[in-house]
């Protein structure tokens, strides 16, 4: 048995009055998304437990199986396993934005999506002007960096920059028992960050400045059983995100590097297509996460969403699921958004998802089409999200006809 799991971030939505009452994925020419669905079957799927913040780190461990409420430390922790930072017993990462905020509003929570190379640069910055033997700086990927910080911080309440844009930050800023600590970091970067030359020439090149740190997610070490273990199966994760990707390797998945996978608009949606069926030739498992359509709606772009969602359909899934028909081996393709993101507020939602299913053993439902409003009136609804890919898996579930209820 092969199993995909094919992830647009974000793509489910709210109906748009410009779109004629339509959400993005109805507006969207999905034919291989709408045939997965004719072929199988389409739900809904809750990947936010209640209570807990409709984040990717919650979403994409709830479709990779495990509960995050029992698992979950925070997403800094997360994307420390991913680059490979070790956090000592007592210390806690934070995830590191590097922001522009002008006026004290939260402008651009990625300052610009800041290409690599400043980045770098302003790590090493912060790193000469700020750390000490109590803190410390690490690159990630363009504006998503760590901070690693001796001390206990789990009681702080953080807000994720890319909820507060075009708001006052003063409102937003940590608060609780230790969130003294985080603003003076947060403040003391402010005061450096303008003396900074990189933006200097930032500015010459008509880019936006990086004039704060954001700190948020935070998180004590992480431990979590294989997924092999688990589940009996192999594979890759294809992302270009780290988080996804720090996930993986705590469940002992295989990254897989696709060259211009970028994590925005212009990701290699044809490469991450083709990388997917290279590891299904190889291992039984594979999960791709596409990050544009979420970062389309963080903009507040019906456009560049709908754009996201089209080449997610035709590029991926279509390349997938074609491999899938020739292939002689039993198979299950399953596709999740991980969690909506509204154009209207321009954040995550902890509303359920739509999945749909097809392969081996899936009936058909009936339905025609990949959309919110088709996964309601199905009337499949799983309310705990950690539970859909065991259930994807195990045949004698199948068997039993959960899917046909």
């Amino acid at each position: 048995m092969i199993v995909a799991v094919l992830v647009p971030d974000g793509a489910a939505d709210l109906p748009i009055e410009e779109l004629g009452g339509k959400t993005p994925l109805e507006a969207a020419q999905t034919p291989y998304m709408d045939e997965v669905v004719r072929q199988g079957i389409t739900g809904t799927l809750k990947t936010i437990p209640d209570g807990m913040s409709p984040g990717s780190d919650v979403a994409n461990m709830s479709l990779l199986g495990y509960d995050p409420k029992r698992f979950l430390t925070g997403r800094g922790a997360i994307e420390a396993a991913n680059l490979g930072i070790d956090i000592p017993d007592g210390w806690t990462a934070f995830r590191c934005n590097l922001v522009t905020v002008e006026n004290d509003i939260m402008v651009d929570y990625s300052a610009g999506h800041i290409g690599q190379d400043d980045a770098l640069l302003f790590i090493d910055f912060l790193n000469q002007r700020i750390a000490d033997d109590r803190m410390r700086f690490y690159a990630g990927t363009s504006y998503r960096n760590i901070l690693l910080i001796k001390g206990s911080y789990e009681a702080v309440k953080c807000t994720p920059p890319h909820d507060i844009t075009g708001m006052p930050i003063d409102e937003y800023l940590p608060s609780g028992d230790g969130s003294d600590v985080l603003i003076s970091i947060m403040e003391h970067s402010r005061e450096i960050l303008t003396e900074c030359n990189i933006n200097a020439r930032r500015k010459e090149n008509g880019l936006p400045p990086v004039n704060m740190v954001w700190l948020w997610g935070q998180g004590k070490k992480m431990v979590l059983e294989s997924f092999e273990k688990r589940f009996g199966l192999t594979g890759g994760i294809i992302s270009a995100v780290d988080l996804v990707c720090g996930i993986g390797k705590l469940i002992g998945l295989k990254r897989v590097h696709v060259p211009g996978m970028t994590g925005y608009l212009d990701t290699n949606y044809a490469g991450k297509g083709e990388a997917a069926i290279e590891v299904l030739k190889e291992q039984n498992f594979v999960y791709v996460h596409v990050e544009a359509p979420d970062e389309a709606s963080h903009m507040g772009s019906v456009e560049e969403k709908i754009k996201a969602i089209e080449r997610f359909d035709k590029l991926v899934v279509g390349r997938v699921l074609n491999f899938i028909a020739d292939t002689a081996e039993k198979s299950r393709l399953l596709v999740c958004p991980d969690h909506p993101t509204f154009i209207l507020t321009r954040t995550h939602d902890s509303s359920p998802v739509p999945f749909a299913l097809c392969g081996s053993g899936i009936p058909e439902g009936g339905f025609n089409t990949f959309s919110e409003r088709s996964a309601q009136l199905s009337g499949l609804h799983i309310e705990e999200g950690h539970e859909l890919l065991p259930l994807v898996v195990a045949t004698k579930v199948l068997e039993k006809g959960f899917f046909s209820r």
